[in-house]
């Protein structure tokens, strides 16, 4: 048995010599009953999703975010819980089961684990928490590596009498895997809920060549109207980001940008300003 970097069953390398009890307590920290990771290497998410699937017999489906996390999704944390598709009523902390139906044709191997497909982890998503929160989940896991609306409701028609249907519909309407952050989605869903035509995302600025040079969050193309959303920044990416707004400028262009801490009522009311402007000109 080769422990290495990874979660490992306590019991089994024990059964098999690969340590002793006092190799195991000295150098190994318990992630789980029974589960045990070297105490040098991080708990990431994903070796806490394989010490869950390990803590579940193997028998477990990784479902929610770490399965959106396994299908490549960003923006989970890695003290995030791992769900769970198993009939256990009592996980340990940080572990979420839920004893769910779950046909053949929702779940695969990868990284040999169990996992939900891709359709059937949008399906979770989009029914839980706040319809925020699901939009937000639904952008991460279609902007990885895309996601057909169409294809998590056909998988909905065979789940009829589930919770949370209504909100997977209205989510899978608003998401838009264009969203390159949870924030450009807060922000989206802000301009949409304050009854603004839906704004298109990663629009192309075009360079002298006629190929795109820049791409802006979201906006409206057809009047020249930019949101975006700027997050922390280095300064070598500052002073990047100051010459790709005075190129969009000169087209013509014009941007709000928000920032963290900006309050809803001032962005709206700049981008009322701004819609003004466009009525007068």
């Amino acid at each position: 048995m080769d422990i290495g970097t990874s979660p490992f069953i306590g019991s089994e390398a024990l059964a098999c010599g690969a340590l002793n009890r006092y190799e195991l307590r000295r150098y190994y920290r318990p992630l789980m009953p029974n589960i045990y990771l070297d105490k040098r290497i991080a708990p990431t998410l994903q070796r806490r999703t394989q010490a869950a699937w390990l803590w579940s017999q193997r028998q477990g489906v990784v479902a929610g975010l770490a399965a959106s996390a396994l299908h490549g999704a960003k923006w989970i944390g890695d003290d995030d819980p791992i769900e769970l598709i198993w009939a256990n009523a009592r996980p340990p902390k940080s572990v979420i089961t839920r004893a769910e139906l779950l046909l053949p044709v929702e779940s695969q191997r990868l990284d040999e684990l169990s996992v939900t497909t891709p359709e059937r982890t949008a399906f979770d998503l989009g029914r839980r928490g706040s319809l925020g929160e699901a939009v937000a989940r639904l952008d991460a896991r279609g902007n990885a590596t895309g996601l057909k609306a169409l294809d998590v409701l056909e998988l909905a028609a065979r789940h009829r009498h589930v919770r949370g249907l209504r909100q997977l519909e209205a989510a899978l309407d608003l998401y838009d895997p264009g969203a390159q952050s949870p924030q450009e989605t807060w922000l989206r869903l802000m301009i949409i809920d304050a009854r603004y035509p839906r704004p298109q995302t990663q629009i192309p600025v075009l360079g002298p060549n006629g190929q795109p040079r820049y791409y802006l969050d979201m906006g409206w193309e057809e009047h020249m109207l930019a949101a975006e959303y700027d997050g922390a920044q280095h300064a070598d990416a500052l002073g990047y980001d100051i010459i790709r707004q005075e190129y969009v400028a000169s087209l013509g262009w014009t941007t709000i940008r928000v920032a963290a801490g900006h309050r809803r009522p001032d962005i709206l009311r700049r981008l009322q300003l701004a819609w003004d402007r466009l009525a007068c000109g």
